[in-house]
């Protein structure tokens, strides 16, 4: 009997220096496929989608590019498979692979529509305050919910792509500097200087902007849901953020332990860590398409008609 694929568990974060070790999980199953089992290399895929896909979704905040890229990036991880010597875990050599795809692929749609923190401040005051009791009385805490996770999501564009990668990795999935500097093969003292420029200017932003901060602040989520929906950064028929998810991105980490100096200083990045964990199929199409492929087929001497 198989054994069923097993993504990390909530309260586990793959990201973490504890977690970069990797487990014997991996290596049973990188062998498996190695000698021909498709099965195994679709669990290895199935074991570390879901965490490639929700940092490529920060990356782009596209559903359909992030499946695009974490699929390439899976591809990637897959075609490299026999080239990897075990001189560090699975997991931290085939999440440098994934982390550098996404830093030097073409750049998706979004990345062009908002290029700064001063034009994503531009957008938000032109998009009209309107009463949220305009809204359709059933689905209207659902739309200002979308509202909130585009909008903050949004704001980590702002970032350049090297800043949003780390911030991402460092602050949303809790990578620490020994664990970052592995994951993007840099220093310690560089990851955490990249860290705290992204930290520092996305908080600077949302202090300055969000009313989730400060209610001083003019922003409010529920009076911009109803501008965002006629501009279209909320479409009611297909929401890309609250349709597809089981728990945010803070119910898969474990619980941060440390005393905060400045609570202030904290909220910004908590309330991006409230945002929406997604779960997608994408080892299950990604080993279609590999096994599709001749040259795939004679790396894992996968000679059986396919199934």
């Amino acid at each position: 009997m198989s054994t069923p694929p097993q993504t990390p568990s909530p309260g586990v974060s793959p990201f973490t220096v504890a977690s970069l070790p990797g487990d014997a999980r991996d290596d049973q199953l990188i062998e498996a496929a190695l000698a021909g089992s498709d099965t195994a290399l679709n669990q290895l895929l199935a074991r570390h989608q879901d965490w490639l896909y929700n940092v490529a979704l920060k990356m782009c905040l596209s559903p359909a590019d992030a499946e695009d890229l974490t699929q390439e990036a899976l591809i990637k991880i897959v075609t490299k498979l026999g080239q990897f010597a075990g001189r560090s875990s699975f997991r931290t050599w085939a999440y440098r692979i994934a982390l550098n795809h996404y830093l030097n692929a073409k750049a998706r749609p979004m990345e062009a529509a908002v290029t700064s923190f001063e034009a994503y401040d531009a957008d938000l005051e032109r998009i009209p305050d309107q009463d949220p009791s305009t809204l359709d009385a059933l689905a209207r805490d659902e739309w200002i919910a979308e509202a909130k996770v585009s909008c903050l999501s949004g704001m980590l564009l702002c970032l350049d792509r090297g800043q949003r990668l780390t911030y991402i990795v460092g602050e949303l999935f809790g990578a620490d500097h020994r664990a970052g500097a592995a994951l993007f093969d840099i220093t310690p003292a560089s990851f955490r200087k990249r860290l705290q420029r992204a930290r520092t200017d996305l908080r600077a932003f949302m202090q300055h902007r969000c009313g989730l901060v400060d209610p001083a602040n003019p922003c409010r989520c529920a009076r911009k849901t109803a501008g965002f929906i006629d501009a279209g950064w909320v479409d009611p028929s297909s929401m890309r953020f609250r349709a597809s998810y089981t728990r945010t991105i803070a119910e898969t980490l474990p619980a941060r332990t440390q005393q905060l100096d400045d609570l202030l200083e904290e909220v910004p990045h908590a309330l991006q860590r409230d945002t929406p964990f997604q779960e997608k199929s994408i080892a299950a199409r990604t080993l279609r398409a590999l096994l599709a492929d001749r040259r795939v087929r004679q790396l894992f001497s996968l000679d059986s008609p396919l199934s």
